[in-house]
């Protein structure tokens, strides 16, 4: 199905050498290739680095930087490097002479592309030296790893009757090779995946694992095209779904692996195009994935109008609660008296207004009287309140009180308390704190909407969003390790695609309001979760999702399986772990989560005690404390 969003994937061409560059580079422009992907030194080409007088003649080891302009080097080229390299060689002068080699290629292809793209290729999970070298040594740039998506042997032994590979089968699966490389590396973030399509297409569950890794590059061989009625080259089904969702999840470029003799490579590159083109399906919150974001603390700061305009922009959460106070309206409020009875609504925390809007629209489509009262501390949005009260709502209906939620005092009590005080989490922008400052002006048989709220968290492994919190406080010096951050204990919001989620959410905290359970009314919670890994993998944090019962049925969600269709207000809740845990298929991670309050602040603590025992994040709120 075709979209009005059209998209133009990058395609570069994989050569095993390229003699004349510029004419190389003049024939992937005719088929619709952006760049090339060439080995910056000749795959057969031994240098001597020890002797002379050899080491003085291979100064010299590969072309002059000189044949290309530096934007044709940074856009127009992929430098390989380290083929048919063996850097974990028992022998110890095949590993030193490989250990020279990529040494000296990684340096000059570095000097070459700058911010470009470097390319090398892993081949075993036995790559502890190859990570030392390479995956700490890049600093530039981005280096691509090739990763195949399935292993070429385990597929041979699935066809052999003597041959018991289901014990090995996990241990030699292509994503441990990463895995061990990525670990050696420090989770290096100048190092992404080119990940290599096999004809083999492996479980769902393997798939979703990969969502999770920083994916860059599809590498599509053309051995995987099949051959359709016209004769021209497509891709299985499998194939397809497989390049649709990594590409709608990463925007990746693609790198096609071809005989440049073949006459089809044309026709791959289009097919490549044309398949993303058609499939390709517009998000609507595009530039805000995996960004993250300290989250909003609004009784303690004054939002600014560009944070009011994105949430006022929400297509979905104002229908939903001009719904809402509707029923809540049609309920209270019997037939007969809807001509005489005055309903009072308390907007607590009004902003600009959209929800006195929303009150507005309410009374006017069920015909029952209302007078709202619009309660709002910051006077930069009062301004607006004051100008919609004297130019738009001119009938008298709504007051205006100037004033903190939790100390204003009105003349007469509410029939309905209407608030949008929650934040990713739920109550992380303490909403149960203020609402239950607010509820001693409604009446007993008030109703407040939102009525209840529940948040949830599962475990997940999450590279691009972790590897930001990582680096928010890198020392001076790049290579330095950052130990320890108070970055690492806090909370963000973040849109998260490129994620793989362990297991499936679990109910957290819940808050009900009007809160009338506790005298007094506490809102510390502590909870045990328990998850389990249904595959090896690797867990770096939680992401934290709420839902909310405005009224009856009416339900607002950014639960995965109850998500609202279109809710664009929140993004989910990222909760990092200060070092990732590596995981065993069929582990159980048991998480403690406590909600704490003092009479300033509100802050969450967490832990694990399995797999593996972690210290309490957050303690008394060092790193992330949030403001009352």
């Amino acid at each position: 199905m075709a979209t009005e969003h059209k998209v133009n994937p990058s395609v570069s061409l994989y050569l095993n050498a390229a003699c004349d560059l510029v004419a190389e580079l003049e024939n992937a422009s005719k088929v619709n290739c952006s760049s090339v992907t060439v080995p910056i030194v000749h795959w057969n080409y031994e240098r001597e680095f020890v002797r002379e007088p050899l080491r003085s003649k291979h100064v010299q080891f590969t072309r002059s930087d000189l044949l290309l302009s530096s934007s044709q080097w940074l856009n127009r080229v992929i430098c390989r490097i380290g083929d048919n390299l063996d850097l974990d060689s028992p022998i110890d002068c095949i590993r030193r002479q490989a250990e020279r080699t990529i040494r000296q290629e990684l340096s000059f292809a570095e000097h070459l592309v700058q911010n470009g793209y470097m390319y090398t290729r892993l081949t075993k999970r036995d790559c502890t030296n190859f990570a030392r070298i390479v995956g700490c040594g890049a600093t530039k740039g981005t280096l691509l790893v090739e990763v195949p998506l399935t292993n070429p042997k385990l597929t041979q032994n699935s066809w052999r009757r003597d041959m018991d590979g289901e014990a090995d089968e996990e241990e030699d699966n292509p994503w441990h090779w990463w895995n061990t490389f990525r670990t050696h590396a420090d989770s290096n973030a100048v190092i992404k995946v080119a990940l290599e399509l096999t004809a083999d297409v492996p479980k769902q569950d393997e798939i979703y694992r990969w969502l999770g890794e920083p994916i860059d590059v599809i590498v599509v061989p053309a051995n995987i095209f099949l051959t359709n009625a016209k004769n021209y080259p497509v891709l299985s089904k499998a194939h397809q779904s497989l390049l649709k969702q990594f590409y709608q999840t990463f925007c990746c470029h693609f790198i096609l692996k071809a005989n440049p003799a073949d006459g089809h490579i044309a026709h791959y590159v289009d097919y490549i195009k044309h398949l993303i083109q058609q499939r390709f399906a517009k998000d609507p919150t595009q530039g805000y994935e995996d960004y993250a974001q300290t989250p909003l603390q609004p009784l303690y700061d004054n939002l600014d109008a560009m944070t009011y305009e994105v949430f006022e922009n929400d297509p979905v959460k104002y229908i939903f609660y001009q719904n809402a106070i509707e029923q809540a309206l049609l309920d209270r409020v019997p037939k007969e008296e809807r001509d005489t009875k005055v309903s009072i609504i308390m907007v607590v925390g009004g902003g600009r207004g959209p929800l006195v809007r929303a009150a507005l629209n309410a009374s006017q489509t069920t015909g029952c009287k209302v007078k709202v009262y619009v309660i709002e501390k910051n006077p930069n949005a009062i301004v607006t309140l004051r100008a919609h009260i004297n130019e738009v709502w001119q009938e008298g209906m709504v007051e205006l009180i100037s004033t903190d939620m939790r100390e204003f005092n009105p003349p007469e009590k509410a029939d309905i308390l209407v608030s949008e005080l929650l934040g990713s989490f739920g109550d992380n922008e303490l909403s149960p704190e203020c609402l239950d400052g607010a509820q001693k002006q409604l009446k007993e048989d008030g109703i407040s909407i939102p009525c209840q709220s529940t948040s949830y968290i599962n475990p997940c492994f999450a590279s691009k969003v972790y590897n930001q919190v990582r680096t928010l406080e890198r020392p001076a010096q790049a290579k330095d390790r950052v130990i320890s951050s108070r970055h690492m204990e806090q909370m963000y919001v973040a849109y998260q695609k490129n994620v793989y989620h362990i297991d499936d959410p679990r109910e957290l905290f819940v808050f009900v309001h009007p809160n009338k359970d506790s005298d007094p009314i506490d809102n510390n919670r502590y909870r045990t979760v328990r998850f389990r890994a249904s595959l090896d993998c690797v867990m770096n944090g939680f992401t934290g999702y709420f839902d909310t019962v405005l009224y009856k049925d009416i339900v607002l969600s950014i639960h995965p399986f109850t998500h609202t269709k279109a809710l664009a207000s929140w993004f989910s809740m990222f909760i990092p772990l200060t070092d990732p845990v590596q995981l065993k298929k069929g582990d159980e991670i048991t998480v403690h989560f406590w909600r704490c309050v003092a009479s300033h602040k509100v802050w969450y603590e967490w832990c694990l005690s399995t797999p593996v025992v972690t210290h309490v994040h957050n303690i008394d709120g060092r790193g992330h404390p949030i403001w009352l």
